[in-house]
């Protein structure tokens, strides 16, 4: 699949576990991010296709990273990650318009279940 899909989280290796997850299943073009801001830089240099984001990290949170996105590129199909407790912060990603959100420890059929539903 040629879907192009932005890893951003502050944590290598979750990258690595979702990046392995997709890889496994199909998705080759796979980019990353340690922070909200690196996102951000590579979101306008990429135009990828979906970007998967962690909440928590530092530099520029991912409800932070998730505005600055959505406001250049109202249509950018986002998924935020969180760790249990975060609710409040997931509430307010889904409000700037993450169209989804998974909650971490990552289960891999949750991962390939969201993004194959948002992309198609």
């Amino acid at each position: 699949m040629d879907k192009k899909i932005l890893l951003v989280d502050d944590a290598a290796f979750m990258r690595m576990l979702i990046k392995d997850t997709l890889t496994k299943n199909g998705y080759t073009n796979i980019l990353e991010a340690a922070d909200g801001a690196i996102a951000c830089q590579v979101y306008d240099a990429e135009k990828p296709d979906l970007v998967v984001m962690d909440i928590t990290m530092p530099n520029m949170t991912g409800i932070e990273a998730l505005a600055a996105i959505k406001g250049k590129n109202p249509a950018a199909k986002v998924i935020m990650c969180s760790a249990m407790g975060q609710e409040a912060m997931v509430v307010e990603a889904i409000k700037l318009g993450a169209l989804d959100f998974i909650v971490k420890p990552f289960k891999p059929d949750r991962i390939l279940q969201t993004v194959g539903k948002i992309l198609g």
